[in-house]
């Protein structure tokens, strides 16, 4: 009775609004003839008009920031190497913006039907923005620590007595004052 229950609950509509929820879109690629598919959000993540039916990784690649656009054709090429799950985050612009995506599938045609493999897409664009604050906190923490460790070092080197220097602060190396007279061995001496 119990497994009854649990597979009735999972119809498509709650599926769809679970994905909807998690901002998760779908994807599908097949593998012979190149042909991606994607659903509605996947179209809004990629600001691809819906019009366009023949979708294709060279397509969305237009969308792929230059600096991350060979490593991902490397990983798109070899997801089917790829022995279990895997996963790809890349930026792609947004008009003026930089958004993060997170592609993630299962490799070497695990589950793959009728030579379509499937995955989804995830806007990861909060969770990277945080990662690079928090890498730029530590970064500015290590940078003030380390200055404050100059300035303690300094401190204690200007404070504490060198070995040719006595106690008193007085030198008798190269370059040091002769010790200071009273006024009577002053005028002892020049007279």
């Amino acid at each position: 009775m119990s497994s009854e229950l649990t597979m009735s609950v999972w119809h498509e509509k709650h599926l769809r609004a679970a994905t909807r929820a998690a901002g998760v879109a779908l994807w599908s690629w097949n593998v012979d003839t190149d042909a991606i598919t994607m659903d509605e959000r996947a179209y809004d993540l990629w600001e691809v008009s819906k019009d366009e039916q023949n979708i294709t990784f060279e397509i969305l690649s237009q969308n792929i920031h230059p600096a991350d656009l060979e490593r991902v054709r490397s990983a798109f090429a070899a997801t089917r190497a790829v022995i279990g799950a895997y996963e790809i985050d890349f930026r792609i612009l947004s008009g003026t913006d930089i958004r993060w995506i997170s592609a993630r599938g299962q490799g070497d045609d695990a589950d793959i039907a009728d030579r379509i493999m499937f995955g989804i897409f995830l806007d990861v664009t909060q969770r990277k923005q945080a990662e690079e604050a928090n890498e730029l906190l530590a970064g500015e923490m290590s940078h003030r620590v380390k200055n404050l460790l100059q300035i303690a070092t300094a401190l204690t080197q200007i404070t504490s007595p060198r070995p040719h220097q006595p106690a008193d602060g007085l030198g008798t190396g190269p370059g040091s004052c002769p010790p200071r007279t009273g006024p009577q061995e002053r005028s002892d001496a020049s007279g």
